[in-house]
């Protein structure tokens, strides 16, 4: 996927948001919001050396701090590490793969006997499912090979 990424639109879905909870949308929640939008899940390291030429490290984590308070961005966790992805809001809902060797993620469509199977589930112990994560932990076909060498 991209590395570059333009900023959003003063029309856009983020704009929306951030105005209905009162907060400005500047250039740096735009610029986030893009890398975000045109790139795989991101640790916060990946995510600020992508934004480091338009907005220093800190504003990143403010950022995203904000963006995760809003239910802009989403964390997958991965161990005790975590990458960050826009939430289902702003983009298909999907579930991961995730390498515990490399920590590649990748990315699954959504299936909708899986989400069928899920909502009964819910359903089944009375809950009114709102919202699931579903993540499948694993070695990739490139970890699995060099573990059997």
């Amino acid at each position: 996927m991209s590395h570059q990424s333009s900023p959003v639109s003063q029309s856009s879905p983020l704009r929306t948001i951030l105005l209905q909870h009162k907060m400005s949308f500047t250039a740096a929640r735009s610029q986030v919001f893009a890398v975000l939008a045109n790139n795989e899940p991101l640790t916060m390291p990946e995510l600020a050396e992508r934004c480091v030429m338009s907005i220093d490290r800190a504003s990143v984590y403010r950022t995203i701090a904000l963006f995760e308070k809003l239910g802009i961005v989403q964390r997958l966790q991965i161990g005790w590490k975590y990458k960050i992805e826009l939430s289902d809001a702003f983009q298909a809902h999907h579930h991961h793969l995730t390498c515990l060797g490399c920590g590649s993620v990748t990315t699954l469509p959504e299936d909708i006997d899986i989400e069928a199977q899920l909502a009964k589930l819910a359903s089944q112990y009375g809950y009114s499912a709102l919202d699931h994560q579903l993540e499948i932990k694993g070695y990739c076909p490139k970890c699995e090979a060099e573990k059997k060498q």
